[in-house]
């Protein structure tokens, strides 16, 4: 629309064109022709004409007849002249609304100015509550909220789809009626608490809680209520009620919470196992000491030990999962035995599958199977990370169990699988894996289920048994590690997971060192500094690197290691070095013991699940570790 309002002048005689144009071209844009089928060719084709001057009489086609014409494509102000006492034209053109307005010829020129005015502003006013009206009907239709506007009377003026189906009703139905006889007569007591409120302050909110229909839970849905007018008396009574559905809203920040439940609960499991793993390291270290001290053992004293170091083993290998929950760390792919790994696992699949009780308070019956694992010989190790491996398995036999709320059968399986180019569809590189299964006996899921259970935060579990991570972490780590998850189920089948791992290639020298127990010989003695502020721990690591034969000095801190390598003439071959300690923790008192001597070689110990403190060529051996493990990375230190 132009800032001037186009006026199309429509007369049989040029001069009455030109006379009409000269009164108005100061004020308006001006079209004009002599043909009145041309004047509605022109109104076919622009939109923005606000009034038509027509001459009644013209040869071709009455001015009248023109005009209701031009009503079926044109909604702009029209304006009849004639030069004739045709008052019965004139009058009948009024009475069916196709012009506004008529002037005899010759026209009074103010008097004719003014109509065109008038008619022109009319027209755009006309515009303009047209629009407003196509975006508060297209508003009312398309929100994902329910709106509907109130009376002072309380009666619905306006109500768009969401609101009436609320009601269930369609919005013919609901309009000139109060909300009171549309809802439910459960609601009215809540429903009056609220117009009170509204009528009191102008406004109010609310959330409420539905049941869904069957009782398969609950709907929330926010209402907000508003008085309109601005506090015009003249407007007053007016109001806007808007019914929001926050259902899935109020489950995310459910699913948030319990996310940053379990990051707090992770947070708090790694500190445990911190302070474990330090424990660990003394009760294993020390036993590994007293085995190797004086004569032959007794048989008595001898299993007691062995006793004691497989409890304290079996503690390390919880309080590495525990690590791994809390804090995970970058994928170290490894070769890895899947059977042995299985059968090891096999215990506290168990327990993590059992630990729920049924709805008469006992325990649900679950068996855990590995009928079906491949044969050691014919299963080659595979390359993944033996940590994450196991944290898989263990969520999806937790998943299985849940899927199976009376209790059945969990079955793990392994198979070597050859992929070709149509097996591996893709999603797969061709060549040899390790396909580790887990099948349950439980309610499986639909296509639609199926088709989304990768991705993150989706879950079928409710509110505060899931964040819906577990099987998206999964997927991450197996097709980080070279592999796929593939997902078979249906309702009423079971579930089946394969988790395919791609072979590893190099020899079987490259498994896993098994424990060596035999007294470690070093290459040569050296001089070691070992800082810890743990006493047991740095007692344990310097009784390790004594029975190997080199010359150790302790410190339990930071500023008393600087200490003794200022006061030291020669000063230490290698720093042993607990990353975590207080006032000055390892990677700075790594530093600045370098900086006093450069050719320094440090071995951190940790017992914690990460590193990220550290440079990325740092060398760390994690807590509880053995004799072996020590004197191996020691050697690996010195080597560069």
């Amino acid at each position: 629309m132009t800032d001037r309002p186009v006026v199309l002048l429509v007369d049989d005689e040029p001069e009455i064109l030109v006379a009409l144009t000269d009164l108005l071209e100061e004020s308006f844009t001006i079209l004009s022709t002599t043909s009145p089928v041309e004047a509605l060719d022109i109104l076919a084709r622009r939109r923005d004409v606000d009034v038509i001057v027509s001459d009644q009489r013209m040869p071709e086609m009455g001015g009248d007849v023109m005009l209701a014409r031009a009503r079926a494509f044109c909604d702009a102000q029209a304006i009849l002249l004639t030069g004739y006492a045709d008052i019965g034209a004139v009058a009948a053109a009024l009475n069916q609304g196709r012009i506004s307005f008529y002037s005899h010829k010759p026209w009074d020129a103010d008097a004719l100015r003014a109509m065109i005015v008038q008619a022109a502003q009319h027209h755009r006013l006309e515009a303009e509550l047209g629009t407003e009206r196509m975006l508060l009907r297209g508003l009312l239709q398309n929100l994902r909220s329910g709106l509907g506007f109130k009376d002072p009377e309380g009666r619905f003026i306006r109500i768009n789809r969401r609101a009436a189906a609320f009601f269930g009703r369609d919005e013919a139905a609901c309009l000139g009626r109060r909300e009171e006889e549309l809802c439910d007569p459960a609601q009215l007591p809540g429903l009056r608490a609220a117009e009170a409120r509204l009528a009191a302050e102008g406004r109010d909110e609310e959330v409420i809680a539905f049941p869904d229909p069957g009782g398969a839970g609950v709907t929330w849905r926010e209402f907000t209520r508003a008085q309109l007018g601005g506090g015009d008396p003249r407007q007053g009574g007016y109001s806007v009620v808007i019914n929001r559905d926050i259902t899935r809203q109020r489950e995310m920040e459910a699913r948030l919470r319990q996310a940053e439940k379990m990051q707090a609960l992770g947070t708090m499991a790694g500190g445990i196992a911190h302070d474990f793993n330090n424990l660990l390291t003394a009760v294993m270290g020390s036993l590994e000491l007293a085995s190797d001290m004086g004569p032959e053992l007794d048989p008595g004293t001898a299993r007691l030990l062995d006793n004691a170091m497989a409890a304290a083993r079996r503690g390390a290998d919880l309080t590495r999962r525990l690590l791994n929950f809390s804090r995970p760390r970058d994928l170290s792919l490894q070769p890895v035995d899947v059977n042995a790994l299985l059968r090891g696992l096999r215990d506290l699949l168990m327990q993590g599958v059992t630990s729920r009780r049924g709805h008469d308070g006992g325990r649900v019956p679950f068996d855990i199977r590995m009928d079906g694992l491949a044969p050691d010989g014919d299963l080659p190790p595979v390359r993944t990370d033996a940590g994450q491996l196991e944290l898989a398995l263990l969520n999806l036999c937790i998943n299985a169990s849940d899927a199976m709320p009376e209790g059945g059968v969990i079955m793990l399986s392994t198979a070597r699988v050859h992929m070709d180019d149509a097996a591996a569809g893709g999603d797969l590189a061709p060549g040899d894996y390790v396909v580790v299964s887990v099948a349950d006996q439980g309610t499986g899921m639909t296509p639609e289920t199926l088709a989304r259970i990768f991705e993150p935060f989706f879950t079928t579990k409710d509110v505060g048994r899931g964040t819906g991570l577990g099987l998206s972490m999964i997927y991450g780590f197996v097709r980080h590690a070279g592999g796929d998850v593939r997902v078979t189920s249906a309702p009423g089948q079971g579930t089946r997971v394969d988790l395919y791992l791609p072979v590893h290639h190099c020899p079987v020298a490259g498994l896993a060192v098994e424990e060596r127990t035999a007294p470690v010989t070093p290459s040569h003695a050296m001089r070691v500094l070992v800082v810890d502020d743990e006493a047991s721990v740095r007692a344990v690591t310097a009784g390790f690197l004594r029975t190997m034969g080199h010359e150790v000095t302790e410190a339990q801190g930071g500023a008393e290691a600087l200490a003794r390598m200022e006061a030291s003439a020669e000063g230490p071959d290698l720093a042993v070095m607990d990353v975590m300690m207080p006032e000055m923790g390892g990677e700075e008192a790594a530093r600045r013991l370098r900086a006093i001597r450069p050719d320094l070689r440090v071995l951190f110990l940790t017992g914690y699940a990460d590193d990220g403190s550290l440079p990325g060529d740092a060398l760390v051996l994690r807590k509880p570790f053995t004799q072996a493990e020590l004197a191996e990375h020691v050697n690996r230190a010195m080597a560069g």
